[in-house]
């Protein structure tokens, strides 16, 4: 099968099937998306809607987070993955936000990645999410399902997988597929045992079409 057959069949099964694709993560303004991503790193959305109630009120707005330190914060999240470095993060990512961009959360993915615990699958999810640029993150689901499907071929590098993808999607599509990629991974074509006998994905799934 070629690859952009692959592409064709696999995109207009998720545009028929799902139609509907977003972040799971709970938010109301970009300020809010920004420390719910940069907690998710490693940590589960369920986890990280599960504490961000209580740290929105704790802190509205960057210029609280950026008076406080992160101690306090570290209270707010001890219960995710990493939470020291996340909470010295979060604070001089508001600390950053006020000083450096008049407290209003960049839209390019250079200029996030200045930001503290901000790397470019972050970047990529706020720029794609809250501003609806063409920007692919890459997180363990997508890298994973885009090379078992067949989408990449053997790609080392979350950016490798990125550019493929982008090289492959159409412009307008980049921001929903990133979605579905994901959902895709988080629920039939998990880690250690795909459910490949629900996936709708099977006529063009490179995984699937070398079972025996």
């Amino acid at each position: 099968m070629r690859k952009e057959e692959r592409y064709k069949g696999v995109l207009n099964w998720f545009k028929e099937n799902v139609p509907v694709a977003e972040t799971e993560l709970h938010y109301k303004n970009p300020y809010e998306l920004l420390i719910a991503v940069i907690l998710s790193a490693q940590c589960t959305d369920k986890l990280v809607n599960m504490i961000t109630p209580a740290l929105y009120e704790a802190f509205p707005e960057p210029e609280v987070m950026a008076e406080s330190t992160p101690e306090v914060v570290y209270e707010y999240i001890k219960s995710v993955s990493y939470p020291n470095n996340k909470a010295k993060h979060l604070v001089g990512m508001a600390k950053m936000l006020v000083n450096d961009f008049k407290s209003i959360v960049p839209s390019d993915i250079d200029e996030l990645q200045k930001l503290p615990g901000v790397g470019r699958k972050t970047a990529n999810v706020i720029a794609s999410v809250v501003y609806e640029k063409p920007a692919m993150a890459v997180d363990t689901h997508v890298f994973r399902v885009s090379n078992r499907i067949g989408l990449t071929d053997n790609s080392k590098t979350p950016l490798e997988t990125e550019k493929e993808l982008v090289k492959h999607i159409p412009q307008e599509l980049i921001s929903i597929a990133h979605h579905w990629l994901i959902l895709h991974g988080r629920y039939v074509c998990i880690a250690r045992k795909p459910k490949c006998e629900t996936c709708g994905l099977k006529p063009w799934c490179k995984y699937f079409l070398k079972q025996p």
